[in-house]
């Protein structure tokens, strides 16, 4: 590269920078509501109950059961089965979808409640069952497994007027993280060609790893210059599409929880805004969202073999099941055009 060359990129990149903060301070990161500051109040005894039954979870899943996918294709068995299982207990009605990935069955599942008024008309909440290689994966993700039980057991006597759809998927991580044969693919692909009205999907990814120390919190460029440092706080995280999605999400959560929260809709090439099952329904059309602690810009336990059900903090997911309850809520049962 030669000198002229070379000062023409920086420049190129130095007008990119700025185009993306301009960017950034109007659509990507100006959210509804105020985020919940300051020391957080009691656990209610409901709570207390939430994050002992989180608790059981994610001793099942990471302890119990421990690494889980196709090297360690047992235990990625007991982990469906005790899924599916947990579901029925709600008294939800589960579904298996089935792929034949590397000679071997792989499964979907899938409770369905649905819907009273608009049932066609379809909400999602999707968290992955598999766990990296190398790793018990107690937050990524039986942290998001967790809260998904959870939040099947709350929903499952109620009637939302429009489908709420309870998935839990495998093959989500590595190698075949945002590949054909990732477990969400499978699903939202099937639903694009049923042409399934699926007017939002919530993906709950990595979720138990919270920090009132400074510079607990990283992030990628140019985000840093826009969130705080401290990582206490819950994220909602969706692409530009999905900007209204992500919008109204934690704007009902902060109406209703008193714990931190941000939210950001960015370009899915920004690293971390696509790394979950919320990728799979963008690619599908579909709007979606990611529920995360932002994992390795947080977690130094991140697809380690040190990701272990100690390293939870079982009460503040407790009190973001309990937020989330209501964004579901408000999802399923209010009447009002959901989309992108």
């Amino acid at each position: 590269m030669n000198c002229k060359t070379a000062i023409a990129w920086i420049a190129a990149c130095a007008v990119l920078t700025l185009f993306l903060l301009g960017t950034v301070g109007v659509s990507m990161v100006r959210m509804p509501g105020k985020s919940h500051k300051g020391p957080l109040p009691p656990l209610t005894p409901e709570e207390q109950r939430i994050s002992e039954r989180l608790r059981e979870h994610v001793l099942m899943l990471a302890g119990q059961i421990g690494e889980r996918n196709l090297s360690n294709y047992h235990a990625l068995q007991d982990a469906a089965q005790y899924v599916g299982d947990r579901l029925r207990e709600c008294g939800v009605k589960v579904s298996e979808q089935s792929e034949l990935v590397e000679g071997r069955t792989v499964l979907n599942l899938e409770g369905v409640l649905p819907g009273s008024r608009v049932p066609e008309e379809i909400v999602i909440i999707g968290a992955h069952y598999d766990s990296a290689p190398g790793t018990p994966g107690a937050n990524d993700n039986a942290t998001g497994v967790a809260a998904l039980l959870e939040l099947a057991r709350r929903f499952c006597a109620k009637r939302p007027e429009r489908t709420l759809r309870f998935v839990a998927f495998t093959n989500e991580e590595p190698p075949h993280f945002q590949g054909s044969t990732m477990g969400s693919m499978f699903y939202a692909r099937r639903c694009r060609e049923r042409g399934e009205n699926i007017v939002a999907m919530l993906s709950l990814e990595t979720m138990g790893c919270y920090s009132d120390q400074p510079r607990s919190q990283q992030y990628p460029a140019p985000l840093d210059r826009f969130y705080p440092d401290t990582g206490n706080f819950i994220a909602f995280v969706g692409n530009v599409k999905s900007r209204d999605l992500v919008r109204r999400a934690i704007g009902t959560f902060r109406k209703s929880a008193r714990f931190p929260s941000e939210g950001v809709a960015a370009p899915e090439s920004l690293p971390g805004i696509g790394w979950s099952d919320q990728w799979s329904f963008w690619q599908a059309g579909y709007p979606g969202i990611m529920v995360t602690d932002t994992a390795p810009f947080r977690y130094p336990h991140y697809h380690q073999p040190s990701d272990t059900p100690d390293r939870i903090d079982y009460q503040r997911l407790s009190r973001v099941v309990a937020g989330l309850e209501t964004v579901v809520a408000e999802l399923v049962g209010k009447w009002g055009k959901l989309g992108a």
